[in-house]
C-alpha cells in the first residue's frame, strides 16, 4: 500500500542516519555528484514571445502649426501651413486581417477662439485642406482623402464644407489588399472673410484612426 511504502522510506531514512551516527557501518548511500551517474540531456528551446500585429497612427513631433497669410484677396483672407506627417503602420499578417476589414484616419477642427478676447471667435468650417500621400501606395489600395475647401471657396471645385466635421485625410477599403506604413500630411488653408477681427487665434485640429471590420 502507498502508506506502508512511504512510512517503511521515511523509517530507512531516519534509521540510516542514527546508525550512521553511531558509527555503525550501514548500507552505502548514493554519490550526489551527477557526474559519476548517467546523465539525460534535459532541454528546451524557447521561441521569442510576438506582440500580435495591430493598425496604429503616430504623429511627428511638432510645436503645433503656425498658419501665415498667403494669397489673401478681395474676397477672404488667406492664411496657410502644413500638417506636420502623419504615419499608418499596419503590422498584422494578411492571414489575420477579418473580411471586410478597414482603415482610416479622420481630422476635424474645433473653433478657432481669439487669445486676448474670447467673444472672438472663427469657425471650423472656414478650414480646410488638401492632404497627400507621402508614401507610395504599391497596390492602390491606400489613398489620401479628397480636398475639402473653406466655406469661402477657394476655387478648386473642393466641397466648401471646412472641417467642421470629420473629414478623410487617409484610408483603405481594404486592409488585406495592402500591408505596410504610410505617411501623409496635408496642406492646410484657413479662408476668412476680409473683415474678421484682428488677433491670436488657436484651434485644435484632433486626428483619430478608425479600424473596423
Amino acid at each position: 500500500m502507498r502508506i506502508n511504502r512511504t512510512t517503511q522510506i521515511l523509517a530507512a531514512s531516519v534509521l540510516g542516519l542514527a546508525l550512521a551516527g553511531a558509527g555503525v557501518a550501514g548500507p552505502a548511500l548514493a554519490d550526489d555528484d551527477p557526474g559519476n551517474g548517467n546523465g539525460i540531456d534535459v532541454s528546451v528551446k524557447i521561441e521569442p514571445t510576438t506582440t500580435p500585429g495591430q493598425v496604429s497612427m503616430t504623429v511627428a513631433d511638432n510645436t503645433g502649426v503656425s498658419l501665415q497669410e498667403n494669397g489673401s484677396n478681395a474676397t477672404a483672407r488667406q492664411f496657410v501651413g502644413t500638417l506636420p506627417t502623419v504615419t499608418v503602420s499596419d503590422t498584422r499578417r494578411p492571414e489575420d486581417i477579418p473580411a471586410g476589414d478597414f482603415w482610416a484616419v479622420v481630422g476635424q477642427s474645433s473653433q478657432f477662439t481669439a487669445t486676448d478676447n474670447p467673444s472672438a471667435t472663427i469657425g471650423p468650417q472656414y478650414l480646410g485642406w488638401k492632404p497627400r500621400l507621402l508614401t507610395d501606395s504599391t497596390t492602390g489600395a491606400v489613398a489620401a482623402g479628397e480636398p475639402v475647401s473653406s466655406v469661402i471657396s477657394d476655387g478648386t471645385g473642393a466641397p466648401t464644407e471646412g472641417l467642421k466635421g470629420q473629414e478623410l485625410l487617409v484610408s483603405t477599403a481594404n486592409s488585406a489588399d495592402e500591408i505596410g506604413t504610410w505617411q501623409v500630411n496635408a496642406d492646410l488653408a484657413l479662408r476668412t472673410p476680409v473683415d474678421v477681427a484682428a488677433g491670436e487665434y488657436h484651434s485644435t485640429l484632433t486626428l483619430s484612426l478608425f479600424n473596423q471590420s
